[in-house]
């Protein structure tokens, strides 16, 4: 099932219907979708695909060198070339002698070219003495997103500036992840998002008539489930020190924020503890997050939190509990390990990021009451109230001051009002904006009360949204 991505295709269409060589870049972890995306693109086109896999460098070219022959008609009997020079300089050549246009879909390049280090250096040559007389698509794509950045597209690589596009392929947001599940409530897509998040490859293994409970215990808590074992095979394929990224992701799972605490519950040198972080924020698992208008550079007070909500939810309630999930436990403890009291916590922290995402998608639109720029969260103290407090979402356009304040409540019921009340309050705690220019929205589960929607009917810069409203609204 192939769904979203339409600017990733409309941007590949593009680059393949000019009248030059174009070379994409595209890169993202395992699962994220690449090769869908490929063969969705390549599927009414002239192809030659070859996957690179970990083996010898021998044995690549020979693969490589099968699929190119066959791909140009040489006779089967054709013996391999003798490196990766030839091969490509022979690619390069067929496809300016046909004058056609096609699509070469390196994949797995990091794998070819961890095997052989001058691959870069070759293909280099390649697309300056040869690729560059064609109007072939290159597509080099990779799931070693250090690699794909370092070495295809570092300044340092010799493959520097020979790229027309890069895709960098994310999961899914809330929206996008939803198509997988177009017959269920906005409540219950919500609770899906939180727990499996965007990454396709999981979206795909749901079955939507089984319900939310039901494929979290069957994928997640059952000895066999697909992903009972997920986050620890990618930690392998994309790490050296699996165990120790593992405890780190566990320890940030369980609320510990800064990179002090992280280390002391992961039980990792607090010397090395920043590297650690550096990279599972380069793979897009965790990220740093600091009070809106705080300079991330300068703020004291970032706090580290796990970014993807399928690693976000394995981690708090399936790998803190695998020595329980070893035996073999009935679905009563599987229940409450995966729906526990800290469940309805999780799901409202995981409600505050599917709204920020309703705004940057509905800013993107030009559907907010202006541009903004910046978003974010914001917590710190009140000096009226003498309390600590937070903002749950902010949108802002810093140069005309401007800033949408939100408030995200993922509860049955609520004193309504008082939230209202208490976001007003909270909106002169932003430096540099003026409360009373404020725009501010109420999200909820749930449509707030015909009362409540009465009593501020003459507010213009007062909204509410609810979890069907961002489904309607942001698909």
């Amino acid at each position: 099932m192939f769904v979203a991505r339409e600017h990733e295709l409309q941007t590949l269409e593009r680059l393949y219907s000019s009248d030059s060589f174009e070379m994409v870049v595209l890169y993202g972890r395992h699962r994220v979708g690449k090769t869908a995306l490929i063969d969705e693109f390549v599927k009414d086109k002239q192809v030659l695909y070859f996957t690179a896999i970990q083996q010898s460098a021998k044995m690549n070219l020979e693969d490589c060198s099968r699929a190119a022959l066959k791909f140009f008609g040489m006779p089967a009997s054709t013996p391999s070339f003798g490196g990766w020079r030839e091969a490509l300089s022979f690619v390069a050549e067929q496809t300016e002698h046909s004058g056609k246009r096609l699509v070469f879909v390196f994949d797995e390049f990091p794998y070819a070219a961890a095997a052989e280090p001058a691959l870069p250096s070759i293909l280099q040559i390649a697309i300056d003495h040869g690729f560059l007389k064609t109007n072939m698509t290159m597509i080099l794509s990779g799931s070693n997103e250090r690699f794909m950045e370092d070495n295809v597209l570092g300044r340092k690589s010799p493959l520097y500036g020979r790229r027309t596009a890069q895709i960098h392929l994310l999961p899914f947001d809330y929206a996008d992840a939803a198509k997988f599940l177009p017959n269920i409530s906005a409540q219950e897509r919500i609770l899906f998002y939180a727990a499996f998040g965007g990454t396709p490859y999981y979206l795909a293994r749901l079955q939507e008539r089984d319900g939310f409970e039901a494929n979290v215990l069957r994928l997640m808590f059952d000895s066999l489930g697909a992903l009972r074992e997920e986050p620890m095979m990618l930690l392998r394929e994309e790490l050296r020190e699996p165990a120790s990224y593992y405890s780190i992701l566990l320890a940030i799972a369980g609320g510990n924020a800064t990179p002090k605490l992280i280390a002391e519950h992961a039980g990792v040198d607090a010397d090395s503890i920043g590297a650690y972080l550096k990279t599972l924020v380069g793979l897009q698992l965790i990220e740093r997050k600091v009070p809106f208008g705080d300079d991330p550079s300068k703020s004291r007070k970032g706090m580290y939190v796990v970014s993807d909500p399928f690693f976000a939810y394995w981690f708090r309630f399936v790998g803190r509990n695998m020595s329980i999930l070893e035996g073999n436990i009935g679905e009563t403890v599987a229940r409450r390990l995966a729906f526990g009291p800290a469940f309805d916590t999780y799901v409202g922290q995981q409600f505050e990021t599917v709204c920020q995402q309703w705004l940057i998608r509905r800013n993107a639109a030009g559907e907010l009451p202006f541009i903004a720029t910046q978003f974010g969260k914001w917590w710190g103290n009140d000096p009226i109230a003498r309390e600590q407090t937070d903002i749950d979402v902010i949108a802002a356009d810093p140069l005309a001051k401007t800033i949408l304040l939100g408030e995200c409540k993922w509860r049955n019921t609520f004193n309504e009002s008082e939230a209202i009340e208490r976001l007003h309050r909270r909106a002169g705690l932003i430096k540099g904006y003026s409360a009373d220019d404020a725009w501010m929205t109420l999200f909820t589960k749930h449509p707030v009360a015909e009362s409540t929607s009465d009593r501020y009917a003459g507010d213009e810069r007062l909204s509410f949204v609810t979890a069907e409203d961002l489904y309607q609204q942001g698909e």
